[in-house]
């Protein structure tokens, strides 16, 4: 991938051109403010050049962009890029000991501040021990920050550099575009590092092939940085000169009103966000029609809602993305069709379709070999967009980025298990072959709420269920002791420091002996039928303490 000068294409090219093509158009629009592409060009042009002035020799060129839904966000993770580094989202939202967790762990030693993230600097930065370079671009004086942490550099809105300042530096294809952390087994947070190229192939094949996305289109930006689907929502809009919309606080939970006050003509959600508002009353038939195009990815979408989803918005294309973080942002895709989808569905779920060009799938036995034509078994994708691995983990990377007898390429173990019914039929999603479910949206890994709860608890009896099961996963958590008696109300305000709100127990359920399956393990079935058949009973006590809220 190289651009008209022969230089390696980078993911802020199509911005910079936007740029050039459209100027006094809207690059983004926060809070009912539009900020055109000049204006969002300039921002990050003097961020990245304040970057590259303070560059640490030798680390590693990674920066955190501590933001939230700002316009400084977007010029932030834009500032990032065009300084030759990749950006690692830090969420204000997230229990500050995770987000301290993560910052050291990607050994970021520059960190971008927005106004709204700045009240928790203070508890971020009390046992950093590394110098940080910190930008607040939305604050004019930083000396009393400095004077708090003398151990790091404060750069305010007086000392960012000119915009003149920046100049391209050459930076490989593969090298990171981002550093995201994502849920692990072991209970820590594992990140997954995505390329340049990786993210190109997918901008690439949805703007020009797929989507036919143009200047005029006015995008959703209904998730998080921390959610790598918000890299869809960037990089497609700018390298189109499209126009990125991100909600408000009250417009998040109002995203009917939300569709329509922005007027957006691309709506991009994970299932449950249109689940929520159908609950509400807003998919009613003709509520939408500026809308031309509605994607979702995530979790599995339900044939129900498409079709509720189909009548508020009759002007759209509906199609289900497919794609796990690793895969980078999706990789798999379905278009429905009102009249041959529902034939095409299984279990309620609609299908995940075929591979973009260029990735190819191959369904898998546990020996990896694989199935016959009409057996289920793990998806496994190679192709361009297959990520570098997992940061600092090369155990890990091993067992999940695979070499397959007889095939070209390194094919990435999504655990996902899924079917093609027949030569001619799309890929059908079947479930997890693991313990990671998802929560309205949100990739978890059960085993790292048991590894919290047991590191908090002392306890080794612990086991944590999605519950109740949906279509698309889950709609909470629910945690079973193993012990005699025990102050669930202290361990789930302690969670609360712990975890983001999306993976704190709903329930904390206390049982004085856990039953058990054939091989002696934990019986799962069995703890979920505890919670089918005793909503009020005695056979556990609960403790509804930790609470449980919905990501907007």
């Amino acid at each position: 991938m190289t651009d008209a000068t022969g230089s390696p294409r980078l993911l802020w090219s199509g911005f910079l051109q936007s740029c050039e093509r459209f100027p006094t158009r809207g690059a983004i629009d926060v809070a009912g403010r539009e900020v055109t592409y000049q204006q969002l060009g300039y921002r990050a042009k003097r961020l990245a050049a304040t970057l590259q002035n303070t560059a640490v020799p030798g680390a590693v060129p990674l920066t955190g962009v501590f933001v939230y839904r700002s316009e400084t966000a977007y010029a932030a993770v834009l500032g990032a890029l065009m300084a030759g580094h990749g950006y690692v989202p830090l969420n204000r939202t997230f229990p500050i000991d995770r987000t301290r967790l993560m910052l050291e762990k990607s050994m970021c030693r520059s960190v971008i501040v927005d106004a709204g993230s700045e009240s928790q600097l203070e508890r971020l930065l009390c046992s950093v021990a590394t110098p940080l370079v910190i930008i607040c671009p939305d604050r004019a004086d930083v000396t009393e920050l400095a004077g708090k942490f003398p151990a790091h550099r404060f750069i305010g809105a007086r000392e960012l550099a000119d915009a003149e300042q920046w100049s391209s530096v050459e930076v490989a294809a593969n090298s990171f575009a981002y550093l995201l952390f994502t849920s692990g087994s072991t209970g820590q947070p594992k990140g997954v590092m995505v390329s340049h190229a990786n993210v190109l192939h997918y901008v690439d094949y949805v703007t020009s092939g797929r989507y036919g996305f143009t200047s005029n289109d006015r995008l959703s930006q209904t998730f998080d940085l921390t959610f790598d689907l918000s890299a869809h929502d960037m990089f497609v809009a700018w390298q189109t000169g499209a126009c990125l919309c991100c909600p408000t606080q009250k417009q998040s939970v109002k995203p009917g009103d939300f569709i329509n006050d922005a007027r957006l003509t691309v709506w991009f959600s994970v299932p449950s966000t249109a689940a929520f508002m159908r609950r509400f009353g807003v998919l009613q038939p003709g509520m939408y029609p500026g809308l031309r195009l509605s994607l979702f990815c995530g979790e599995a979408l339900p044939v129900d809602m498409v079709r509720h989803w189909a009548l508020a918005a009759p002007n759209s294309v509906i199609e289900n993305i497919y794609g796990p973080m690793e895969l980078t942002i999706g990789c798999t895709a379905y278009r429905w069709d009102s009249a041959k989808s529902p034939d095409e569905c299984e279990q309620g779920i609609v299908p995940i379709g075929e591979p973009f060009d260029g990735m190819q799938a191959l369904i898998v036995d546990e020996q990896l070999r694989e199935v016959e034509q009409g057996s289920d078994g793990e998806l496994l994708m190679t192709g361009p967009q297959v990520s570098l691995g997992y940061w600092q983990d090369e155990a890990k990377t091993r067992r999940a980025f695979v070499d397959i007898a007889g095939k070209n390429g390194t094919y990435y173990r999504t655990g996902d298990r899924v079917r093609r019914p027949a030569v001619n039929k799309p890929l059908v999603y079947l479930g997890r072959l693991d313990k990671q479910i998802k929560v309205l949206g949100h990739r978890v890994e059960l085993g790292e709420i048991e590894a919290a709860i047991r590191q908090l608890s002392g306890l080794e009896g612990v086991v944590a269920i999605g519950w109740p099961t949906t279509e698309s996963g889950a709609n909470r958590i629910e945690v079973f002791l193993e012990t005699d008696g025990f102050d669930t109300k202290v361990l789930a305000m302690q969670l609360k420091e712990k975890l983001p709100v999306y993976m704190l127990p709903r329930d904390i359920l206390v049982l004085d002996r856990f039953p058990l399956n054939a091989n002696g393990k934990y019986d799962r079935k069995a703890l979920q039928a505890i919670l089918e058949n005793s909503p009020g009973s005695d056979a556990a006590s609960r403790s509804d303490t930790a609470l449980f809220t919905r990501r907007s």
